[in-house]
């Protein structure tokens, strides 16, 4: 009977003993284990964000803010959220969410409203992840249309960023001369169909940082591209 409770119970203590350590796992993050530089997609989906002790994480150089999306809508927390990620030492972008349908014009002014280039250390980021119903050439020809007015506003390339699914079904072969921003959230490095570089991968969008509640998109730089090439030229 002893001997069977003395297994008993190291079979119990080898359990906690493997979950704690799983559990210890879990929270291993890329950023602990490689040198690769890495940043944050952030929006008022996270609430109320201790700037300063996000700043303090020394493994996070940039973030990208959604300014706005669409003709009409802005991020309530954008103008904040600006102010605050730079005060704290983070290099910070702004992003627009496009809708394909909506006039390019009205979308580059609502952006722009927002995004001013005396608050930007990168270049603006075009999101792209929905076709509004549109086909392919109809899609490519609505952004298009947007990078250009974006382009003479900003006198500068935005980066492009979409899923690379998204980008393998509607935007292979169109974005020459834009650099990519890809999102593929598994081990896996995202791969393009027509072989274009990836600058940057969006490898979780359930990252923790200290300073957020809840959830939080991570993402790194690749190959030997660094922070010089998206520097917002003022």
């Amino acid at each position: 009977m002893k001997t069977n409770i003395r297994r008993i119970f190291s079979a119990i203590i080898l359990f906690v003993s493997c979950a704690l350590s799983a559990s210890a796992q879990y929270y291993i993050q890329c950023e602990d284990t490689c040198n690769h530089i890495h940043g944050l997609d952030m929006s008022h989906y996270q609430g109320n964000v201790w700037w300063e002790t996000v700043g303090a994480n020394s493994k996070m150089y940039y973030v990208y803010l959604k300014a706005s999306e669409g003709g009409d809508n802005i991020d309530r927390r954008y103008l904040e959220n600006i102010t605050l990620a730079r005060r704290y030492g983070l290099k910070v972008g702004s992003y627009h969410f496009y809708r394909p349908t909506k006039p390019q014009a009205e979308q580059v002014r609502n952006f722009r409203t927002q995004c001013r280039p005396q608050d930007q250390d990168l270049v603006p980021m075009v999101d792209i992840e929905t076709t509004g119903g549109l086909g392919r050439a109809e899609l490519c020809d609505s952004l298009h249309k947007f990078l250009r007015l974006l382009e003479r506003e900003y006198r500068q390339k935005p980066l492009i960023y979409t899923y690379e699914s998204f980008y393998n079904s509607y935007l292979t072969n169109q974005l020459g001369g834009y650099k990519l921003f890809i999102a593929k959230y598994n081990s896996q490095k995202p791969v393009l169909r027509d072989g274009r570089d990836v600058f940057a991968w969006q490898y979780t969008s359930k990252g923790r940082i200290n300073g957020v509640t809840g959830y939080v998109d991570k993402s790194r730089l690749m190959g030997r591209h660094s922070m010089r090439e998206i520097r917002f030229r003022h």
